[in-house]
C-alpha cells in the first residue's frame, strides 16, 4: 500500500509544467544550475521525488578486485560519493577504506609477492587512465605520463615486471610499456603499432609477453613478443577470424589458454600450441559462451563460467584430467569476478542478482566450502518487495527470436494496465542481463511502470551468428525489433500500449532516437544519455584510439556506400519525425560519443517545436559514476516520464 501511495504522492506542479513548455514554445530554453549540471527547461524537482530517488539510491555493492599473499582482499565499494578502494582481512570482517578520491577507482590489481597494487583512475570520466602504484597505507605513486591513457596492465610472477598499453590522443596506435613496479622511474617502450594492442601474459621467465590486437570487438589476434629483441610472431596466423579473450601463457610457456569463438558460434575455452597453432577444445560440448577463467597457480586447477541465457553458472575441473572438483552452489546471478588466491586453495567470485547489488564469497577448491565474505547494503530496501525479472521471447519481423527481461511492478491491483519503460543496453555488443538494475526496480515500484530490458539482434550472448546480425547496413534491423517489443506490448493484458516509453544510453541511446524517428505515433516520448545522432559525425569525432574498432562494427564513413547508409539512417536525418517529447543527458567529458553528438541533437529537435530537456555534467564522461549526479539523472527522469504518463 506504501508504495502505492508514493506513486500517487510524485505529482508535477502544472505550473512547473507549463513554464518547461512556455521556453520550449519561445526557443530560449530556461536554463539553471545544480552542482556541476547544466539543466535546460528542466522543471524543479518536488521534495517526494528526491525522497523516493534516494530509497533506491543508496544501495552498495562490493567488487572483488584481486587477493594479497596474505589471504585477504582488495574490494571496491562505494560509501561517498564515488567507488573507492578497500581491505578486507577475512570473511567478514570491515571494510577498511585505503583510496580516498574524489574520482572513483575503475580497478585494481596486486603486485605479486606485495602487499602493493597498481590502480586506474581517471579524471572527470575522460577516460585518459592513470596507474598508480600504493599500498594500505601511504601515498599513490602515478607510474604513467598525464595525458596518455593507459590500461590493461600484467605483471610477471615474482611482480617485478608490469606491462601495460598506452594510447595518446589523436593518434589510432597503441604502445606496450614495461617497468619494475618497484622503481617506476624510467618505463621501457617494448612495442608500437597501429590499431588496439595490449598485454595479455607475460612468460614465467620474463622472456615472452602475449599480446592482443582488437580489429573489432569481433575479432582479434595473439601475438608473442620477445621481450629482448621487441619481436613479434602471430600466433596461429592462418586461423579463420575469431575473437580472443584472456590469453594467457600454461606451464612450460609452450602453449596458451584463451576464450575463443574460432570454429563456433559460441565463445570456448581452448589451448593453442604457439609453434604450431594446434587448437584443442576444452568445453566442446556447451551450447552457450563462456564469459570468464581463471587458472590455479601452477595451472592445474580451472575454474570458468558458462553464461547460460544470461545467468552464470561456475565449474572447477582439473585441467589436466578434465574430472569435476567439487562445484560450488551459487545464488542465482551474474558473475562479477573469479580468481584464484595466490596458494591455489580457494576461488573469489563476486555475484550479482536482481535483489543483491554485489557480494562476494569464497570457495575452498579441496574441502568444498562456500564462504561469504562481505554483506553489501540496500539502503532502505526490503530485498523481499523488489521485482524479480522474467525471461520473455518475442518474434520479429523475420521471425528471430528476441530475448528481454520484464521487471514488473509489484502490488498494482488486478486488472490494472501499467505504463513501459523499453530500456535499451549500450554496446551494441553487450547484454542486459538480471543483474543488480536499481534504476529497474525504481521505475518499476515507485513509477508503478512494467520495464522491459531487450536483447536486440547485435547483442553479446547468444551466439556469433546473432551479434552480426545489425552489422554495418543492416543497423535498421535491430531497431525493427524495437517495432516487434512493441506490437507485443500491445498483445499483454496488463501493459497499456498507449503509454509506451523508449530508454536507452550509448548505442542505446541511438536506439532510443532512432526508435523515436520511426515509432514516434505509438510512443508517449523518450529518453536518450550520449546517444549516437549522426553516424559520420560519430565516427569522425570519437577518440582516435577506437575509431577503428568502431568502424568494423557500424561501418566505415569513408566508403561513399556505407556513407549514404549513413545518411539514410541517421537520427538526424530523420530528425522530423520525432513528434513526442525526450530528455537527452551528456557527460561533458566522454571521449567515446562526445557531447557534440548531443547538442546537435537537441538544437534540431527544438527547432522543430518539439519539447526537449537536456542535461549536461560537466565532470562526468560516457556513463555518470559519481552518486549526486546518478541522484539528479533518476530525479530528472522521474519527472519527466512522469509527466509523459500522466498525460495520457
Amino acid at each position: 500500500m506504501f508504495k502505492l501511495l508514493l506513486r500517487c504522492s510524485i505529482a508535477l506542479s502544472p505550473i512547473l509544467l507549463s513554464t518547461a513548455a512556455h521556453a520550449q514554445q519561445t526557443g530560449a530554453p530556461q536554463v539553471r544550475q545544480v552542482g556541476t549540471a547544466t539543466l535546460e527547461n528542466v522543471p524543479a524537482i518536488p521534495a517526494d521525488v528526491t525522497a523516493a530517488v534516494q530509497r533506491y539510491q543508496n544501495s552498495r555493492a562490493a567488487q572483488f578486485e584481486d587477493w594479497l599473499p596474505d589471504g585477504s582482499m582488495l574490494i571496491a565499494t562505494r560509501f561517498g560519493t564515488t567507488q573507492q578502494l578497500h581491505h578486507v582481512k577475512a570473511p567478514g570482517a570491515d571494510r577498511t577504506q585505503i583510496s580516498f578520491y574524489a574520482e572513483p577507482v575503475a580497478s585494481a590489481a596486486t603486485i605479486p609477492g606485495t602487499d602493493r597494487f597498481v590502480l586506474t583512475r581517471d579524471t572527470g570520466g575522460d577516460e585518459w587512465f592513470q596507474l598508480y602504484a600504493k599500498g594500505l597505507t601511504g601515498e599513490a605513486v602515478q607510474l604513467t605520463q598525464a595525458g596518455t591513457r593507459n590500461q590493461s596492465p600484467v605483471f610477471s610472477a615474482d611482480g617485478k615486471l608490469l606491462a601495460w598499453a598506452q594510447a595518446t590522443k589523436g593518434s589510432g596506435s597503441y604502445a606496450i610499456f614495461v617497468t619494475d613496479p618497484a622503481t617506476p622511474s624510467a618505463p621501457r617502450l617494448l612495442y608500437r603499432d597501429a590499431g588496439n594492442v595490449g598485454p595479455e601474459d607475460i612468460s614465467a621467465d620474463k622472456a615472452s609477453l602475449l599480446f592482443s590486437r582488437g580489429i573489432s570487438n569481433r575479432e582479434s589476434q595473439l601475438f608473442v613478443l620477445d621481450i629482448a629483441s621487441g619481436k613479434a610472431t602471430r600466433i596461429a596466423p592462418k586461423a579463420a577470424p575469431a575473437r580472443y579473450e584472456q590469453a594467457r601463457f600454461l606451464p612450460g610457456g609452450r602453449s596458451i589458454i584463451t576464450i575463443s569463438d574460432g570454429g563456433s558460434d559460441t565463445r570456448r575455452l581452448v589451448e593453442i600450441d604457439i609453434a604450431s597453432g594446434r587448437e584443442t577444445v576444452l568445453t566442446p560440448d556447451l551450447k552457450w559462451d563462456v564469459e570468464s577463467y581463471d587458472l590455479s597457480t601452477g595451472g592445474r586447477v580451472l575454474a570458468y563460467a558458462i553464461n547460460e541465457d544470461g545467468f552464470s553458472r561456475v565449474v572447477v575441473q582439473d585441467r589436466i584430467t578434465r574430472r569435476a572438483l567439487p562445484q560450488p552452489e551459487l545464488p542465482r546471478g551474474v558473475l562479477t569476478a573469479l580468481k584464484f588466491s595466490p596458494d591455489g586453495g580457494k576461488l573469489a567470485i563476486g555475484l550479482t542478482n536482481a535483489t543483491s547489488a554485489g557480494d562476494v564469497w569464497s570457495w575452498d577448491v579441496t574441502g568444498g566450502q562456500l564462504v561469504r565474505w562481505t554483506n553489501s547494503e540496500l539502503g532502505d530496501l526490503d530485498p523481499a518487495t523488489l521485482s524479480e525479472p522474467t525471461l520473455v521471447r518475442f518474434k520479429s519481423f523475420d521471425g528471430l527470436s528476441i530475448p528481454a527481461f520484464v521487471y514488473r511492478p509489484r502490488n498494482v491491483p488486478a486488472g490494472t494496465k501499467t505504463p513501459v519503460i523499453m530500456d535499451i543496453h549500450g554496446g551494441p555488443e553487450a547484454q542486459t542481463r538480471p543483474i543488480w538494475n536499481y534504476g529497474a526496480q525504481y521505475f518499476a515500484n515507485v513509477l508503478g511502470a512494467t520495464v522491459i530490458l531487450p536483447n536486440v539482434r547485435g547483442s553479446d550472448g547468444y551466439g556469433k551468428r546473432y551479434l552480426n546480425l545489425d552489422n554495418a547496413e543492416k543497423r535498421e534491423d535491430s531497431v525493427k525489433d524495437i517495432g516487434a517489443l512493441i506490437d507485443w506490448i500491445g498483445t499483454q493484458p496488463d501493459l497499456d500500449a498507449k503509454r509506451v516509453a523508449v530508454y536507452g544510453q550509448s548505442y542505446g541511446g541511438y536506439m532510443s532516437l532512432a526508435v523515436m524517428t520511426h515509432y514516434s505515433d505509438r510512443l508517449v516520448g523518450g529518453v536518450e544519455r550520449y546517444g549516437i545522432s549522426d553516424w559520420v559525425s560519430f565516427l569522425n569525432n570519437t577518440e582516435a584510439y577506437r575509431r577503428d574498432n568502431r568502424r568494423a562494427e557500424y561501418g566505415d564513413e569513408r566508403d561513399p556506400k556505407m556513407r549514404d547508409v549513413f545518411a539514410r539512417i541517421s537520427p538526424m536525418a530523420n530528425v522530423g519525425k520525432i513528434t513526442r517529447p525526450m530528455l537527452v543527458m551528456q557527460g561533458a567529458n566522454d571521449p567515446r560519443v562526445p557531447k557534440s553528438e548531443s547538442d546537435q541533437v537537441v538544437a534540431k529537435i527544438r527547432a522543430n517545436g518539439i519539447e526537449t530537456w537536456y542535461v549536461v555534467f560537466a565532470d562526468e564522461g560516457h556513463g555518470f559514476l559519481k552518486k549526486h549526479n546518478n541522484d539528479l539523472r533518476r530525479e530528472v527522469e522521474t519527472v519527466f516520464l512522469k509527466r509523459l504518463f500522466e498525460a495520457k
